[in-house]
């Protein structure tokens, strides 16, 4: 496998203009039933989208090219399971590896709809869950709906992590850059992995540990940030490198979506409708977690009182640190996560957090791309929503677990949520239309 990898790298780089077709063709294969399990897509992927981000390729197309990979390596996956049914048990491949298929149905049917988005971030389900709702004759148009919704976060979680570590080792980064990323990175992937790990095992203290680690880092950005300037000039510098038209106008928009008075609306309408159906203590966790957030992003703005980055030309004349829009972000998606969480295993709930931290996350980059924040203060606003929304669980199951919501409820909060979230998409395509019109 290591001699192929080679080759075909050594290949790529000498005719990199296949590079787009390579991620295309790897995303597809990574998410095609059968043999997403017995091809290392991820490791290709990753080795491509490194070249790519050395400045091969850009990374809109890089994104673009894996999500219609992916979007296709579904469909194809969809009409074999449609196709033949119960027959595709005979295939060579299932046939020998019967529990392939047995763990992907037993999944589908219990989560249903839900499992096309979550799966698609666990490795054994993700190319056969497409192929067992085409069994199952899951509708094509709903499954095509889930199926985009998955590939656009699975595209970004996959492809960007590799083409930026690649635009990263391309250009001229300031001296120290890299062991201050080593201390920030390697800080933040020990907490997940101490997360992650109690979790799993249902520690009783689990969301108190997540809170505990939250805070330390956010304890240490808050005091290490003046020593941390290679670290927020050097990213800085490969965001802004790499900037372009159609990616500032994606950039605004999600910012615009991250906005205090545009998070304060879906905060309050979240916790009125779990009122409205007296979810009372779903209700309580939710509106103090956006609150206790909401407060702890305004007193702590303004106690560091730090400076913005000198990138817009209109600068802000608010405070940086930490980035409202990454703690408000983060704190509603998490909720929400923790919410569909319930009353599920642990694995199923961590996955509900990997899929409500890609909207934030992207929430989140956008200040970086658009030179609004510094990338510790918005790593300060996702590590100060982790902590409330961890401390204000703990504390919501103090007497008892939080029970599931029913899913009656969920069809009243998820499509007013939509609604909302809809009508602040349309009011900003329609002002990006109109400046283009003037």
């Amino acid at each position: 496998m290591g001699l192929w990898l080679d080759s075909l790298t050594v290949w790529l780089t000498a005719n990199p203009q296949w590079l787009a077709a390579a991620v295309f063709i790897v995303a597809c294969g990574e998410c095609l039933a059968i043999v997403g399990l017995i091809v290392p897509g991820t490791v290709l992927l990753f080795a491509i989208t490194v070249m790519a981000g050395s400045g091969a390729l850009p990374l809109g197309e890089a994104l673009l090219m894996g999500f219609l990979g992916g979007l296709l390596g579904d469909a194809v996956s969809y009409l074999l399971g449609r196709r033949f049914h119960q027959n595709i048990r005979r295939l060579p491949g299932l046939r020998h590896h019967p529990e392939w298929i047995g763990g992907a149905e037993a999944y589908f049917q219990r989560y249903g709809i839900a499992s096309l988005l979550v799966g698609r971030f666990i490795g054994p389900l993700r190319p056969m869950l497409p192929m067992v709702a085409g069994m199952f004759d899951m509708p094509f148009p709903r499954f095509i709906a889930v199926s985009v919704l998955a590939a656009a976060g699975w595209s970004v979680a996959y492809i960007l992590p590799g083409w930026a570590t690649g635009a990263a080792i391309r250009l001229p980064l300031p001296e120290g850059f890299w062991p201050q990323a080593g201390i920030v990175v390697g800080s933040i992937v020990v907490m997940l992995g101490l997360s992650i790990t109690s979790s799993l095992r249902r520690h009783r203290k689990a969301t108190v540990l997540i809170a505990g680690l939250s805070l330390v880092i956010l304890a240490g950005l808050f005091i290490g940030y003046p020593y941390l300037t290679q670290f927020d000039q050097g990213l800085m510098t490969l965001v802004q490198e790499h900037r372009s038209p159609p990616m500032d106008e994606l950039m605004v928009a999600l910012t615009q979506l991250g906005e205090f008075r545009t998070m304060l609306l879906f905060s309050a309408l979240l916790t009125i409708l779990l009122l409205a159906v007296r979810q009372w203590r779903q209700a309580i966790f939710a509106g103090g977690t956006l609150l206790c957030t909401a407060l702890g992003n305004t007193g702590t703005k303004w106690f560091f009182a730090r400076v913005r980055p000198e990138v817009l030309t209109d600068p802000l004349t608010s405070y940086s640190m930490p980035s409202g829009h990454s703690s408000g972000s983060f704190a509603l998606f998490l909720t929400l996560a923790v919410l569909a969480g319930r009353g599920q295993p642990p694995r199923m709930r961590l996955t509900w957090l990997l899929v409500g931290g890609l909207p934030a996350a992207a929430i989140a980059v956008s200040r970086v791309y658009l030179g609004a924040h510094w990338p510790t203060d918005v790593l300060a606003g996702a590590m100060l929503a982790a902590c409330v929304c961890a401390a204000s669980l703990n504390l919501s199951q103090r007497q008892a677990p939080l029970n599931a919501m029913p899913t009656k409820v969920w069809w009243l909060v998820l499509p007013a949520l939509v609604a909302l979230f809809g009508f602040f998409a349309l009011s900003h395509l329609s002002n990006a239309m109109a400046r283009y019109a003037h």
